[in-house]
């Protein structure tokens, strides 16, 4: 360890998280370009071949170009995501007026009162699971 001193490894370390960055920077333009279906396939191939071929410019004039639109795509992508969420878990779940789930439940309050037999509660039970 003495012949790597403490700012070497504080340098190592500071490049080592600016190449991370540079990476997760350059996929989320990528993902960016194939995402945007403003764009056709002749921009997006055009697009592709300036970020891959030279990528620190080709990325830089495409934030600087895209940017704004670019935080819009991902708002929208997170709308959707949680709305198919929320919209298949209300489908599971049931939507709290006539689930399975909320019938079971009077069904058995039904049998405990008395109101109906164990052989009706059992006939009932089926017709709702089937």
């Amino acid at each position: 360890m003495d012949d790597y001193p403490l700012l070497n490894l504080f340098w190592t370390m500071l490049w080592f998280f600016l190449w991370m960055m540079w990476f997760f920077l350059l996929f989320k333009v990528i993902t960016d370009i194939f995402r945007d279906h403003s764009l056709h396939g002749w921009g997006k191939a055009g697009w592709l071949i300036l970020v891959l071929l030279i990528p620190f410019i080709g990325v830089f004039i495409y934030v600087i170009a895209r940017g704004r639109s670019m935080h819009e795509r991902d708002a929208k992508q997170i709308r959707e995501n949680e709305a198919a969420f929320r919209s298949y878990v209300q489908q599971t779940a049931g939507s709290g007026g006539g689930g399975s789930a909320d019938e079971l439940g009077k069904l058995s309050a039904l049998k405990d009162k008395g109101d109906i037999s164990q052989e009706e509660f059992e006939r009932a039970k089926a017709r709702i699971l089937a």
